[in-house]
């Protein structure tokens, strides 16, 4: 698989997703996140993953339309709360959200965890969106193999994507083994474990092998398992570093190496138990 630093992953409708975008959690301060962004799109990302809860969708926005970039040549991920599922309260959240970024459409809109009660109808509501072209592609986040199943048997059209929580401490090898069967991309956030890794000895050693930062090692690792990933930074160095991943491939032994540190551990909520 050559990745270059323009690499996309085609979904199942044949839309090209970038395979590296900047994550804007907590980035509440508006200066900041716009900074931020203006920065990643300077650096060559073409991919901003927002949501409703960051409370700065308006900033996304703002930074793609001063960009100088087209709007057809950055991909926009937002997401609908959990407060505001259900068939037409995602309706209306999407419309707030699509004002709010001052877009006519966005590029994917995903449930951002499973309500038990509504997460379906949710994503009914994300299908409607998608035959109304406001949306390019349609998918899910932090959705476990039994809600995928759940809404396959409900829906006309799969979810395109799951984003879900994956790093070395956390593989996810089955969840992204079925993912791949049902055609589903996979997105990992909190693909560094929120900075717990940057210090771990197996890839600071891998890490020296090929010059890179252990952050580039561990970025590069997610794209050799074909997953997208989403490094948060308001940092421009550390901005520019994270898509800096395109000029070296780790090894067969390396990726397996990184594949060993898995120990099944979060950072964040379980999709099966989580109470917000």
């Amino acid at each position: 698989m050559e990745l270059l630093e323009n690499s996309t992953k085609r979904l199942a409708n044949g839309v090209e997703m970038p395979r590296i975008g900047l994550g804007v959690y907590k980035m509440t301060e508006p200066e900041v996140a716009r900074k931020a962004i203006t920065h990643a799109l300077e650096s060559g990302y073409r991919h901003i993953d927002t949501a409703s809860l960051y409370a700065n969708e308006k900033e996304v926005g703002e930074a793609v339309r001063v960009s100088g970039i087209s709007r057809k040549e950055i991909f926009v991920t937002t997401k609908v709360w959990n407060t505001d599922q259900g068939y037409d309260q995602t309706l209306r959240a999407f419309e707030k959200s699509l004002e709010l970024l001052g877009m006519d459409y966005v590029d994917l809109y995903l449930t951002h965890w499973p309500v038990a009660e509504s997460y379906i109808d949710t994503y009914r509501a994300i299908e409607r969106l998608y035959e109304e072209k406001l949306i390019r592609a349609t998918g899910v986040s932090n959705h476990n193999q039994h809600h995928l199943e759940a809404i396959a048997a409900k829906a006309n059209i799969k979810p395109m994507v799951n984003q879900i929580e994956c790093h070395p401490r956390l593989t996810q090898y089955d969840l992204r083994e079925y993912c791949a069967s049902e055609d589903i991309a996979v997105t990992s956030w909190s693909p560094l474990a929120r900075g717990r890794l940057l210090e771990e000895p197996t890839l600071a050693r891998i890490s020296a092998k090929y010059g890179k930062s252990t952050a580039q090692v561990i970025i590069r690792w997610h794209l050799q398992h074909d997953l997208i990933v989403i490094p948060k930074s308001i940092t421009p160095e550390r901005i520019h570093g994270n898509f800096d991943a395109f000029d070296f491939e780790l090894s067969f032994e390396d990726v397996k190496n990184i594949d060993a540190l898995n120990l099944n551990e979060r950072t964040g909520a379980d999709p099966d138990n989580f109470s917000f």
